[in-house]
């Protein structure tokens, strides 16, 4: 299985960058990853949150294969322990998925159509709201720390 994150705009601090892309690099250790990132939307005064959300959302599902499974990074969605998360990727897994896409949308979330690809899985990093590249390296991190946990190493402590 390949696992994909998906994520509208670019870092900005080079600490959240070179954190993302640590994380980056020891996942790959345990299964393909790729980081694809949708530009930001170039906006005006006239330009709504709405459209906004439509606009990235039509640049998010170009980037998806048919067969992908879908997992938005949303504040409505679970929020798993660590030892959850690695449980949800393994069945995934287990199952035969081949690419499992995992998205961060831009300042006002998704549109209709993204959130409908996603067929309702929906993930929560926390209650609290992080900024967008706080968010990144917090899920990468996750990612590895599934990775981890699945191998039995001695990353994680309960």
């Amino acid at each position: 299985m390949k696992a994909v994150l998906i994520a509208v705009g670019n870092v900005k601090s080079a600490w959240a960058s070179q954190g993302e892309k640590n994380y980056a690099q020891r996942i790959g250790h345990y299964i393909p990853y790729e980081t694809i990132i949708v530009p930001d939307v170039k906006t005006s005064k006239a330009t709504t949150p709405q459209m906004q959300k439509e606009a990235e959302g039509a640049v998010i599902l170009s980037k998806l294969q048919p067969t992908d499974v879908v997992v938005l990074l949303d504040e409505r969605g679970q929020q798993p322990t660590s030892r959850q998360l690695a449980e949800m990727l393994q069945g995934y897994m287990n199952s035969g998925v081949k690419r499992l896409v995992f998205v961060i949308g831009g300042p006002y979330g998704f549109s209709d159509a993204v959130y409908g690809r996603a067929a309702g899985r929906l993930l929560s990093l926390s209650k609290l709201t992080f900024p967008h590249e706080l968010a990144r390296l917090i899920f990468t991190e996750q990612l590895y720390r599934a990775m981890t946990i699945l191998r039995g190493e001695p990353y994680h402590h309960d």
